[in-house]
């Protein structure tokens, strides 16, 4: 079976600026992490995941870091920080810290000094081109909107920047970089930590050109993926990260990673760069290749289980995978898959069901376990994120009516995964005492933890049944170590799956329809391990699944 600690992991999401507010300022942080430590530790997860903490402007929340040594202040402090790692370590639990090192902030000393001298060596700690004719050395577009180049002063110098202008890509070719990016990766997990969520990292080779390229949207501009991602000669990069850092701390790396199916081997392999990677194809199935989700895209159920079946199917082959619905830069589980009408609690725990027991690590990002919803914004001076205002501004160039436009950031902004964590029904849903940074979703007195903790058949109940499932049942080795089987595909709103040892199987039937679904099952039944629904509706061996209805046997 391979065994390595990582493969059975639970791991949970924090998004620290919005989990809780210890100290009153609107804002979460790390003390207040460690005050839920216990809410975590019985919910049955073992592994946090943090984004990031370290020093930083906050351009674009903490992925813009200005010091990747120091914990920013309105998250708390280094003892803090030393303080989370212990207490997580105590209760049986590993952190993970998000790792971003395809770029800093461009208040980073080392940009600073790049920017005072030009004769610096930290000059060739960034990518620096000359302009042509007036303008950026191409006319590529950032993730983020808006030219990847950013003008040097009056000077004909511009700087590259993926992501926002405050974020300058560093460049990798330099091995002086290279080494001092180790030594702070080596410097995190010398303390204890159980390893990183590595971020962007398949944008750190270039391939630079130079010239106008054909436009893919009404800004004149195109996509930089096409000459940042996945380009030759990043293999031996990612090789040398590898080997320098993660490899002699076992630690565990997941990868945000967009990896194509013939680079999957070297990524997540035997002897691959990471432990896992995330596959984007099925929580992207509603954005548009260009990357515009203001515009919506029509899918379907069968279309997204192609999609988790076929990257359940090739990962398998090759090494492990981690498996998830959400995260900080996806909407709401519950908004991006389930009709508006139908959102409940069978559809979010058939959702649960459907995800969490695919072969994998499985993550939760934090407030899924409650069923959290998208946030509607009354103005786009609610939204904090960058990339929403963006894609707003797009989204009314494209000819789309302001009220069209909010429709579709209340859809698909990340902010709506943001909103502060809904502990209970008193004021600001008992996430801070003050007015929080993000709007509190209107939704929280009727739907937040103390609430569901204390009710048996919650949404939360029903997470640490399958927590507790995976964790300490009798089918545990099936879980996480069975091979993952196709069944039933020939209905079109089931998402049907086995896991299978040699000593025992287990299927997982979800009626993925508001409609009734009567399937015939062709496998002996031993018995129902868990359902959302009372009961299970049958005649010999036809069952009828009812709405959004999840059913684990054992065969």
């Amino acid at each position: 079976m391979n065994f390595q600690w990582w493969k059975e992991a639970i791991c949970y999401q924090i998004y620290p600026k919005s989990f809780y507010d210890s100290n009153g300022d609107g804002i979460g942080d790390l003390q207040g992490i460690i005050e839920k430590l216990d809410y975590l530790k019985d919910l049955g997860v073992n592994v946090l995941w943090l984004c990031p903490v370290y020093k930083s402007p906050m351009d674009d929340n903490g992925y813009d870091i200005s010091d990747f040594y120091h914990i920013d202040p309105q998250f708390g402090t280094d003892d803090d920080m030393d303080k989370l790692i212990f207490e997580a370590n105590k209760r049986g639990m590993k952190i993970l810290m998000d790792l971003v090192i395809n770029h800093t902030s461009d208040e980073h000393e080392w940009f600073e000094k790049a920017l005072e001298d030009s004769n610096s060596k930290y000059v060739d700690y960034y990518i620096f081109r000359e302009g042509k004719d007036g303008n950026p050395p191409n006319n590529w577009r950032s993730y983020f909107g808006g030219s990847a180049w950013e003008q040097v002063g009056n000077s004909n110098k511009y700087y590259l920047h993926a992501f926002s202008k405050k974020q300058p890509d560093l460049n990798w070719e330099n091995p002086e970089l290279r080494e001092e990016l180790y030594e702070m990766v080596n410097y995190w997990l010398d303390k204890g930590l159980g390893g990183f969520r590595v971020d962007a990292i398949c944008n750190i080779k270039k391939t630079f050109c130079e010239g106008i390229f054909p436009t893919d949207g009404e800004d004149g501009l195109c996509f930089i993926g096409n000459w940042i991602l996945n380009q030759e000669g990043i293999e031996e990069f990612l090789t040398e990260l590898k080997e320098k850092t993660f490899k002699p701390h076992n630690s565990m790396t997941v990868a945000e990673s967009d990896v194509p199916k013939e680079l999957l081997e070297k990524f997540i392999g035997e002897d691959g760069y990471f432990s896992m990677v995330f596959d984007f194809s099925y929580t992207d199935l509603d954005v548009p290749s260009t990357g515009e989700w203001f515009k919506p895209v029509n899918w379907t159920v069968r279309e997204m289980r192609d999609k988790i079946f076929q990257s359940q199917l090739e990962t398998q082959k090759i090494g492990w995978g981690a498996v998830y619905l959400e995260n900080h830069d996806q909407p709401r589980s519950l908004n991006k898959y389930i009709p508006s009408e139908d959102i409940g609690f069978e559809s979010a725990t058939m959702l649960a069901t459907m995800y969490f027991l695919l072969r994998g690590t499985p993550f939760i990002y934090q407030g899924q376990e409650l069923g959290m919803s998208n946030c509607r914004m009354s103005s786009m001076s609610e939204y904090d994120d960058i990339a929403t205002h963006d894609q707003y501004y797009r989204a009314i160039l494209s000819g789309l009516s302001e009220e069209q436009a909010m429709e579709q950031m209340y859809r698909r902004s990340r902010d709506n995964s943001r909103t502060p964590f809904q502990w209970d029904n008193t004021q600001n849903a008992g996430f801070s005492k003050v007015n929080p940074w993000l709007k509190v979703n209107e939704n929280y007195t009727s739907n937040n933890a103390k609430q569901q903790i204390e009710d048996s058949t919650s949404v939360w109940s029903y997470y640490k049944k399958l927590i507790d499932l995976r964790n300490e049942s009798e089918y545990r080795k099936a879980i996480i170590y069975g091979e993952f089987l196709p069944c039933y595909t020939q209905y079109d709103s089931i998402v049907a799956y086995k896991r299978v040892t040699n000593e025992e199987s287990i299927l997982i039937i979800n009626n993925f329809s508001a409609q009734d679904c009567e399937v015939i099952i062709e496998e002996d039944i031993k018995g129902q391990i868990l359902s959302n629904y009372e009961g299970q509706s049958c005649r010999g061996n036809m069952y009828n699944f009812r709405p959004y209805e999840s059913v684990v046997f054992a065969l």
